[in-house]
């Protein structure tokens, strides 16, 4: 390898450990100006596990108008079994659009069991499925509604 060749190795190489530095200053100063807009971002905090705990303890079993404000689902008996058991693979949303019977929750369990690592549930299952079937069976999808106080315009020739 000739001289020249080594010192390209050397300046391609200078240039690379800049460049990161650049890129970890540049995330360090936009984390600083974030934090004094909002000293409370989790990021920042010597332990983030405590602090997003508290932050979702405080907002994590709202109820506002029959709906659990964090999942989004149907508050009802059973609800904090589904929450603790289902939450935590996927989103609740994954739950609510998924509208079943007992036997199409049963085996949609059985396959999560089977094939995505899903834990036995124990006395929680028969809970978590009554659940279900009670808040999010299936549903008729017929014909839409008629359209109504809908203010038509007329198409000019």
């Amino acid at each position: 390898m000739s001289e020249q060749d080594e010192i390209r190795k050397v300046i391609r190489t200078i240039s690379r450990l800049t460049y990161l530095l650049l890129t970890v200053t540049g995330l360090v100063v936009v984390l600083l100006v974030y934090y004094a807009i909002d000293p409370k971002i989790p990021a920042l905090t010597l332990s983030t596990e405590s602090t997003t705990a508290s932050l979702l303890s405080e907002n994590s079993d709202k109820i506002e108008d029959g709906i659990h404000l964090r999942t989004g689902l149907i508050e009802a008996e059973g609800l904090l079994a589904v929450v603790n058991n289902c939450t935590n693979c996927h989103s609740a949303k994954l739950v609510i659009q998924n509208r079943m019977n007992k036997e199409r929750w049963i085996s949609t369990i059985r396959w999560m069991q089977r094939t995505q690592n899903l834990w036995q549930l124990g006395d929680q299952e028969d809970i978590i499925i009554d659940y279900l079937v009670a808040n999010y069976p299936p549903q008729k999808k017929g014909r839409r509604q008629a359209l109504n106080e809908i203010e038509w315009y007329a198409l000019e020739n």
